[in-house]
C-alpha cells in the first residue's frame, strides 16, 4: 500500500476551501434553480481558480478539492466535478485546436462540459453502447495517434490557440466576485413539463458553421430559424424531446451579444459533406447525462465498428449546436442538471475525434479511473458533514435527563460513523496517491475507494437522519439535502456491483500473474 500523509499546507488549503464554499459558493448555489446548470456558480468557481486546477491537479488534489467543497456546498462540488468529467478527455486526448477552443472556457466557467457515455440500454455494461457512428462520403477517416497530455502538464503555453491557453492554477483565495450578468444565458423554457430540446442555448456556445447549417442562433441574438418537432427521447418527462431547426441559410456575423460575432470560426471543418469530405453521422440516444441538455459541448462515445465490443468505440467532441442533436431534462432525486440526448444523424468529422478511432473506450476508462477515487472524496465530504451535524446535535439535545451523547447506544453509533468515515477517507487518499505515483493496481484501488466511500456515506447520512429524528426529514434541512444527494454516487461512474466485479477481476488476475 502506498504510504502518504497530508502536508500542513494541504490541510490549510482544505480549510480555506471549506470557508470559501460556505461563504461565497453556497449563496450562489441557493439562488440557483434545482435541476438547471448554475452558470453564476460556475463563473465563481472559475474566478477562484478551481476550475483551472482540473487540468493541473493530480488525483489527490482533486480529491481534496471535492471533499472540501462537498462538506460545505454539494452543488459547488458537483458543478466542478462535472466540468472535469466532461473536459478531461479533451485535455488528455484532444487535438491542440480542440484544447485551445474549449479548455480556457471550461476553466473560466463560460463553457459547460458533459460526459455522454450512458444509454437507456447500456449502463453498467458500458461497452454495449449502441449509439452508432455511420460513415458518409469517402471511407471514414482514421484519426492519427494524438499525444496525450501528462496528468501534470497544464494545457497552457504549448497548446495556446487564438483564444489563449488555460490560465495557470491560482490559489483559492479571496477574489472579487465576477460580473456574471454579462454571462447570463437565455435558457429554453418548458413546454408541457419538458424543457425544450435545443441543447446549449448559451450566448457563447457557437459551433463554427453550425448556424450556417440550420440558421438557428437562439440566445446569440440572431433570428430563430424555422422549427419542427423532434422525435421523442426515451425517459423524458412526457416523451417530448423539444424542437430542432431546419436549415435556413447562413447567419451574418456580428449579431451576437455585445457585438460578438455569431459565427467566429470558419465552418469548413464542420461542413456536412458539401465537397465530398468524409465523416460520420451519430444516431441513437444517451440517457442520464449530467449537464444535459444545457451543456455547451459533449464528450460522446459512439460505436464505429459493429460487433467489436469495447474495441469498436470512438470518442467524439460534439458541440451543442450540431444539427440533429436534441435533448430533454429529467427530474431526478438529487437536484442536479441531468437529461437525455437524442442524436438524429448528427454530423461529426475526424476533427471531432478524441484520441483514435475505435479506441474511445480507453478514453472513457482513463477518465473514470481518475474520477472514481474523487467520487469517493465527494462521498467522504458528505459523510463528514453529516457526522459534524450529528456531533453538534447529540451534544446539545436534552433527552432522558441528560444529553443524547450520554446514551451509550447513541455514542456507539457516532463512534461507528466516525470510524467508517475516516476509513473511507484513507482509502480514497491511498487510491489517489497510487494514481499520482503510477503504482500498480490503480483500477482495483479506485474501485475500492469509490465502493467503500459511497456505501459509507450512505450509512453515515442514514444514521445521522435517525439520530436527528423528524427534524432531519423537513425540506431544507441539511440532512434532508444530503439524504437525496448521497444515493446517486452508488450508481453513477460504475455501480457498487460493478466496483466489486472490478476488484475481484483484478485480484484473480494478480493471482494468475504470480
Amino acid at each position: 500500500m502506498t504510504a502518504f500523509s497530508l502536508e500542513p499546507a494541504q490541510l490549510a488549503w482544505c480549510a480555506e476551501l471549506r470557508t470559501l464554499a460556505a461563504e461565497r459558493l453556497r449563496p450562489l448555489a441557493e439562488k440557483g434553480e434545482p435541476g438547471r446548470v448554475n452558470r453564476p456558480l460556475l463563473a465563481e468557481l472559475g474566478t477562484l481558480g478551481l476550475l483551472s486546477r482540473l487540468f493541473t491537479s493530480g488525483a489527490l488534489e482533486l480529491c481534496l478539492m471535492r471533499e472540501s467543497l462537498a462538506h460545505a456546498c454539494t452543488e459547488a462540488e458537483t458543478a466542478l466535478a462535472l466540468q472535469g468529467l466532461g473536459a478531461h478527455p479533451v485535455h488528455t486526448h484532444g487535438t491542440p485546436a480542440q484544447r485551445a477552443r474549449w479548455l480556457p472556457r471550461v476553466a473560466d466557467g463560460t463553457a459547460v462540459a458533459a460526459f455522454a457515455l450512458t444509454e437507456p440500454d447500456a449502463g453498467s455494461d458500458a461497452a454495449a453502447l449502441s449509439l452508432t457512428a455511420e460513415p458518409y462520403g469517402r471511407a471514414a477517416p482514421t484519426a492519427a495517434p494524438r499525444r496525450a497530455a501528462p496528468p501534470d502538464e497544464p494545457p497552457d503555453a504549448s497548446r495556446r490557440g487564438e483564444r489563449g491557453g488555460v490560465p495557470d492554477a491560482r490559489p483559492a483565495g479571496p477574489a472579487a466576485p465576477p460580473d456574471v450578468s454579462a454571462r447570463g444565458r437565455s435558457v429554453p423554457g418548458e413546454r408541457d413539463g419538458v424543457r425544450e430540446g435545443r441543447v446549449g442555448a448559451g450566448p457563447r456556445d457557437e459551433d463554427p458553421g453550425a448556424a450556417a447549417w440550420h440558421g438557428r442562433a437562439g440566445a446569440r441574438g440572431v433570428p430563430m430559424g424555422t422549427e419542427e418537432t423532434a422525435a421523442p427521447v426515451s425517459g423524458a418527462r412526457d416523451g417530448r424531446a423539444g424542437v430542432h431547426a431546419r436549415a435556413t441559410g447562413p447567419v451574418p456575423a456580428g449579431d451576437g451579444p455585445a457585438g460578438e460575432a455569431a459565427v467566429s470560426d470558419p465552418p469548413s471543418s464542420l461542413a456536412a459533406e458539401p465537397d465530398g469530405s468524409s465523416g460520420w453521422r451519430l444516431t441513437g440516444e444517451k440517457c442520464w447525462i449530467s449537464n444535459a441538455p444545457e451543456a455547451d459541448f459533449y464528450t460522446v462515445f459512439a460505436r464505429t465498428t459493429p460487433g467489436a465490443g469495447a474495441r469498436g468505440v470512438t470518442a467524439f467532441l460534439v458541440p451543442a449546436g450540431r444539427p440533429g442533436l436534441t435533448g430533454a431534462a429529467l427530474d431526478m432525486l438529487s437536484p442536479h442538471p441531468i437529461g437525455a440526448l437524442r442524436f438524429d444523424a448528427v454530423p461529426v468529422t475526424a476533427d471531432d475525434v478524441l484520441g483514435e478511432v475505435d479506441r474511445g473506450f480507453r478514453v472513457a476508462m482513463d477518465t473514470l479511473n481518475l474520477f472514481r477515487p474523487s467520487v469517493g472524496a465527494f462521498a467522504v465530504g458528505m459523510a463528514q458533514a453529516a457526522l459534524d451535524a450529528t456531533l453538534a446535535h447529540t451534544a446539545r439535545r436534552d433527552a432522558f435527563g441528560g444529553k443524547l451523547k450520554d446514551l451509550q447506544s447513541v455514542a456507539h453509533q457516532v463512534a461507528e460513523m466516525a470510524l467508517r468515515t475516516e476509513s473511507a477517507r484513507l482509502m480514497v487518499y491511498a487510491a489517489a496517491t497510487a494514481y499520482d505515483e503510477g503504482a500498480d493496481g490503480v483500477p482495483r484501488r479506485a474501485a475500492m475507494a469509490k465502493l467503500l466511500a459511497t456505501e459509507t456515506a450512505q450509512y453515515v447520512v442514514d444514521r445521522a437522519v435517525q439520530l436527528h429524528g423528524a427534524r432531519a426529514l423537513q425540506r431544507g434541512h441539511l440532512l434532508e439535502h444530503l439524504y437525496r444527494e448521497v444515493r446517486a454516487p452508488r450508481v453513477y461512474e460504475g455501480a457498487s456491483e460493478v466496483q466489486r466485479g472490478i476488484i475481484a477481476k483484478e485480484l484473480y488476475r494478480n493471482l494468475e500473474d504470480r
